[in-house]
């Protein structure tokens, strides 16, 4: 059985923490879009981690991890991040990666830098992890695929040509240094080696793992809003954010993905640029950014702070269709504990209409937010195991999201740790 695990909103809705809690029933976990540019914060048994990489299930001896070939793959990166985890007492995790993975360069980490630095105050909020101009060569059919690796003299040819053209950009666009073909060869036999023992035909493999029964993750990064096709363009990243590619970015048919568990945060949060209708400023962002998540919001990536918002019901129903969620997982539900009243955004205001219907990006920032307010519950709900515990507020909060969703909230999270969820029948 596939399930897929994504996101509702702008990214950073706690994916990481509900993969590690249910990666425990899966025999495989697979990373499927997008790069080390946004994190997942994960607190278990062994400590705290913040994941980038590699997909949120690798703490379990029992599991397989893969790196799909929708991945930005950088690779020290990826290399890097096992030997941190080794280092802090996790054994050392199955890894695969597809053949079929393109090579995050180091070049196209340059290229991001220089281009938001280029663009100055019109950029992007870009990472600076190269992620948009690796897509941007992968469409452009001058990418690098793990499999080349293994031929090195197509691969020298390969590298003289694309230097070609990123050189022209370097010199006249950039004012920056000239890439060396034979110093890129190098550094690309490292990886190699780096690589070699995890490469694999990843598609065959699930293919035979599907075929057993096996059940198998589909982790996504990122959040609806940051797709590149469905969210807030052009303030999106550059891979879509969907189960449905998760289909594509594993190398599986679609009909084999049979749930999909949409993570929905409790209140909204974003990193970088872009329209964000519930936000909200001052001590009133402040007190909550200093409550939310574990230890604050900050980016797990950047350290950037993050933009807080009241509950966003508009953009979270668009977040959860666009996903086709089958269930939602509703988390850092506990935050909220302090606030007297609890504004939701039910609807959007725009040139004098009301709509509850989730706009193109240029509709969206004229947008001005209409709130209902709940009574808010007043007290710590950590350590509840049991939804009927709730207090009624809370509950009356969650069944009110629940409806506003038009989706079945199964999952309520009440703690960062693994164990700290409520199930609901």
């Amino acid at each position: 059985m596939v399930r897929a695990i994504v996101g509702a909103n702008w990214g950073d809705e706690g994916k990481g923490k509900i993969t590690d809690m249910l990666a425990k029933e899966s025999d495989i976990i697979i990373r499927f879009q997008g790069g080390s540019n946004a994190g997942h914060t994960i607190i278990n048994n062994y400590g705290k981690f913040a994941l980038h990489l590699l997909p949120s299930g690798v703490f379990y001896n029992h599991t397989t991890s893969i790196i799909g070939n929708g991945v930005a793959l950088n690779i020290p990166f990826l290399v890097k991040e096992v030997g941190e985890l080794v280092k802090n007492g996790v054994p050392k995790p199955r890894i695969l990666v597809s053949d079929r993975a393109q090579i995050l360069m180091p070049y196209h980490i340059l290229f991001d830098q220089y281009e938001e630095e280029r663009l100055g105050k019109q950029s992007f909020g870009s990472t600076k992890s190269g992620i948009a101009p690796f897509y941007s060569d992968k469409y452009a059919k001058i990418g690098f695929q793990v499999s080349e690796l293994f031929d090195e003299e197509a691969l020298k040819d390969k590298i003289s040509r694309v230097c070609e053209t990123k050189n022209v950009l370097l010199e006249h666009l950039y004012h920056k240094p000239a890439l060396n073909p034979e110093e890129l060869f190098a550094t690309l036999m490292e990886y190699r080696d780096m690589v070699e023992p995890y490469v694999c035909d990843v598609s065959s493999y699930l293919h035979e793992a599907i075929k057993e029964g096996k059940n198998i993750l589909l982790e996504g990064q990122l959040g609806s809003l940051k797709d590149t096709d469905h969210g807030i363009y052009p303030m999106v990243t550059s891979s879509s954010t969907l189960a449905a590619y998760g289909a594509i970015g594993a190398g599986i048919p679609p009909y084999e993905i049979k749930n999909i568990t949409t993570v929905v945060k409790a209140y909204s949060s974003a990193v970088g640029a872009g329209a964000f209708v519930s936000e909200i400023f001052g001590e009133e962002a402040d007190e909550l950014r200093r409550r939310g998540g574990d230890g604050g919001e900050f980016g797990a990536t950047t350290g950037r702070p993050r933009r807080m918002g009241w509950f966003d019901a508009v953009a979270s129903r668009y977040g959860c269709r666009i996903q086709g969620a089958t269930e939602v997982a509703l988390t850092v539900l506990d935050v909220l504990g302090y606030l007297e009243e609890l504004p939701v955004c039910v609807g959007y205001e725009i040139d004098g209409k009301v709509t509850k219907d989730f706009p193109t990006t240029t509709l969206l920032h004229k947008a001005k937010p209409v709130y209902t307010i709940l009574p808010g519950w007043n007290c710590d709900i950590r350590g509840i195991t049991k939804y009927e515990e709730l207090p009624e507020n809370c509950r009356n909060y969650i069944e009110f999201i629940e409806k506003e969703l038009e989706t079945q909230i199964t999952m309520v999270s009440n703690g960062p740790g693994r164990d700290e969820i409520i199930y609901r029948k």
